[in-house]
């Protein structure tokens, strides 16, 4: 079972497609997202709409969540909100909160819950430096063997050691606003079968330049331009 999760799209057009053009190679039996669909970019409806034409099961980040609250707004920094069509909103405000999944391996159920920031809140960060106690914990209250998150638009894969084997964090990177220091867009490929998981992290090139230019012919701030070439 190959399986590819990616986030933070953030209305990146010109990413998503390369996206989709980066992961045919890798055949995958399962695609999800982990949410931002929309905010800091101009093509919020042109992204939701090619998600929801390859029924990509999709959960809500934050950006999702309070992108209905900030519609309207007529500060320049909630200008990508107000490109949200209704249909798009109606979209945006179906999403789940968090979907999990149930594997058997090795004579064990292995359970798989993915967020967009952690089990308990949408906006909250599970970084990768974070207290190892902590994570666990974290992981037990939400009966958690492997947490798949995003929100930080950080990379990595995180696997803690415990008496009865091991639990692991794999953050998806982003897709569309990279703050790792890459500006390549990042996914994850993820594999199961009947002894072990693996996990890949993926970064691709896009036609950044036509992402830079969407943002700065349009009212958004330049500066969130300067941050998506320079992946901070």
């Amino acid at each position: 079972m190959k399986i590819i999760l990616f986030s933070d799209i953030h209305a990146n057009l010109p990413a998503l497609d390369a996206f989709f053009e980066d992961i045919e190679k890798h055949k995958p039996d399962a695609i999800y997202c982990l949410g931002d669909l929309v905010g800091y970019n101009v093509w919020p409806n042109e992204v939701i709409a090619e998600i929801r034409k390859r029924r990509i099961a999709t959960i809500s980040g934050n950006h999702d969540t309070k992108a209905h609250q900030l519609r309207g707004d007529p500060a320049v920094k909630n200008y990508a909100y107000n490109l949200i069509g209704d249909d798009e909103m109606q979209y945006l405000n179906s999403l789940p909160d968090h979907i999990r999944l149930v594997y058997q391996l090795n004579e064990k159920r292995l359970n798989i819950l993915l967020v967009h920031g952690s089990p308990r809140r949408n906006n909250e960060y599970v970084l990768e430096d974070l207290d190892e106690a902590f994570v666990l914990e974290l992981l037990e209250q939400a009966k958690a063997d492997i947490l798949f998150c995003a929100h930080s638009h950080k990379p990595y894969h995180r696997i803690i050691k415990t008496e009865e084997g091991q639990k692991q964090i794999i953050n998806t990177g982003s897709i569309g606003k990279p703050k790792d220091g890459n500006p390549e867009g990042g996914y994850i490929v993820f594999t199961i079968n009947a002894k072990e998981t693996t996990t890949e992290i993926i970064r691709f090139a896009y036609a950044i330049e036509i992402a830079v230019r969407g943002i700065e012919d349009s009212p958004l701030p330049n500066e969130l331009a300067t941050m998506l070439e320079e992946a901070y």
